[in-house]
């Protein structure tokens, strides 16, 4: 089982043991990560990079299989990375 599978699997395990909770001021809270979430993937800035055509190829058939544009799959992918959130996998 893959690591994703296991989150999402403790997430559902959780809510069915009625752990979750309503938010007591919904409309506060939805501003403010909607807040975070319009500074976190603001485009303020543009990026010229050379990579091979064989490396382009496989992003934008793996972005067509997601259903998103390739260049949103490249920002999405260097946003995980330097979060922290994506990482080299060890052999």
């Amino acid at each position: 089982m893959g690591e994703q599978d296991r989150e999402d699997k403790e997430i559902l395990d959780s809510y069915d043991r009625d752990e979750w909770v309503p938010s007591p001021r919904p409309d506060e809270e939805l501003k403010k990560y909607q807040d975070y979430a319009r500074a976190t993937f603001r485009k303020d800035r543009r990026v010229n990079i050379r990579i091979s055509g064989k490396d382009l190829e496989a992003l934008q058939k793996k972005a067509l299989r997601e259903g998103i544009p390739y260049q949103t799959l490249i920002a999405s992918i260097l946003h995980k990375y330097v979060a922290g959130s994506l990482s080299e996998k060890q052999s």
